[in-house]
């Protein structure tokens, strides 16, 4: 009974030949359909030198995809690839029926996820402006009625807000700017605490279900205790939006903030990237990225591919990066490897977070020193600070202060040099 009150779903592809894995390709946009709480009950594939201008298939695939919808009783049509404005018009008037491509269908899911208010002006800004153009031909897609896909219900972006005619639409597009704007200042003054900290920031990056999440969760459960927040860890696409931020303690004065971001998507939307950017940009501010991959999939390397070509488009392609290949159960009892700057771990057994942690802290924390100091006794402040923001290897009382043997950050090493302690060798 369950099914039948999903919405029912025929999935629409053309092979041109560019595609790297076609197959792969629809195989996610039937995950992304489910992720939308949609049954998919048919695929129809083309190969094609090129894309149909006018209608994205040929002519006289249309009549198959007509004859399809009415034998597997299909509600709405999805295409693999974004529609332009005059496909979009034109498939709905050829198949008099709801027309849903890629893009809109990843625009449906973050609305569905969107939980916190930032997230949820990300969302409407980006799903608002890729409508604008395309209203006409999505007016049957935008107002069907009581489908169990979750956008479509009274949650995310509601129907009056896809509804609005196009003036209105604008209006509500430069309205949810002004209102990013000011929660930008918001993240940027959170932002600017934490780079002043001089406590590294290391941020979570990679493809959506890839287990960024669970990394995080592990390693707040490890270090920090469990009383502290976990985010949300579930086994579907974009099952986290929001951009989470964590302060991993590790016990020898060497924290550092962990960072969970959005998940990338083989053809993440423009719009979607250019909406959730200050978000994102969290990533380019970091002195580490940690890449999570799914090394159980077959296509891992296609999804690195495209983390790869997500993070330079964002600005974030030079900065250091570690890579985990997550989910490697099969090779147990060989984990956790490590190999240069990869590790081989299972974040759900919990196998591998003690070393990634290490590999992290050896990263983030390469350039300090170790160095000796002598602090006169009635600089007990000074003492103080060091014994909370460094790691102390010795400790000693003369009869002129207090020597310490510390590592510690280069600019401490700079500020403190008069202090130094010198020995003949």
């Amino acid at each position: 009974m369950i099914e039948d009150n999903k919405e029912r779903a025929l999935l629409v592809g053309v092979d041109t030949g560019e595609e790297v894995d076609f197959e792969r390709s629809m195989e996610e946009l039937k995950s992304l359909a489910e992720a939308c709480n949609m049954r998919v009950v048919g695929l129809i594939t083309q190969k094609m030198a090129t894309i149909n201008k006018a209608l994205y298939v040929g002519t006289g695939k249309v009549a198959e995809i007509r004859e399809f919808i009415v034998e597997c009783e299909a509600q709405v049509v999805i295409f693999d690839n974004a529609l332009s404005p005059s496909q979009m018009r034109n498939l709905q008037d050829a198949l008099d029926m709801p027309i849903l491509d890629r893009t809109t269908l990843i625009l449906d899911i973050f609305a569905i996820r969107a939980q916190t208010r930032e997230a949820k002006l990300q969302v409407e800004t980006a799903r608002l402006q890729y409508l604008l153009p395309r209203l006409v031909g999505m007016h049957e897609a935008l107002s069907r009625q009581g489908g169990a896909s979750g956008s479509m219900s009274n949650k995310g972006t509601g129907e009056k807000k896809l509804e609005l005619d196009r003036r209105k639409i604008e209006h509500r597009i430069s309205e949810l700017r002004k209102e990013l704007d000011a929660v930008e200042v918001d993240r940027q003054t959170q932002r600017k605490k934490r780079m002043n900290s001089r406590v590294p920031q290391v941020a979570l990056v990679g493809y959506t279900n890839a287990g960024k999440s669970t990394v995080m969760n592990r390693m707040v459960e490890a270090y920090n205790g469990n009383e502290e927040k976990k985010v949300l860890e579930k086994d579907m696409l974009f099952a986290t939006l929001e951009t989470s931020v964590r302060t991993i303690e590790t016990g020898d004065n060497k924290p550092f903030f962990l960072v969970d971001t959005v998940g990338f998507i083989h053809k993440l939307p423009h719009g979607l990237v250019k909406a959730f950017h200050s978000t994102l940009e969290e990533v380019r501010y970091a002195d580490l990225l940690v890449q999570v991959v799914d090394f159980s999939d077959p296509q891992h390397r296609l999804q690195m591919d495209v983390t790869r070509e997500t993070l330079k488009e964002l600005g974030a392609g030079n900065i250091p990066m570690l890579i985990v290949y997550n989910k490697a159960e099969s090779n147990m009892e060989e984990l956790p490897h490590i190999h240069d700057k990869q590790i081989y771990m299972s974040a759900v057994n919990s196998v591998g977070i003690e070393e990634l942690i290490d590999l992290i802290k050896q990263q983030v924390y390469a350039n300090n020193k170790d160095v000796s100091f002598l602090f006169p006794y009635d600089k007990g402040s000074v003492v103080s600070y060091f014994m909370e923001n460094a790691t102390v290897l010795e400790q000693e009382y003369l009869e002129n202060g207090v020597r310490l043997v510390v590592n510690c950050h280069k600019a401490d090493v700079d500020k403190y040099s008069e202090y130094l302690f010198l020995t003949d060798t």
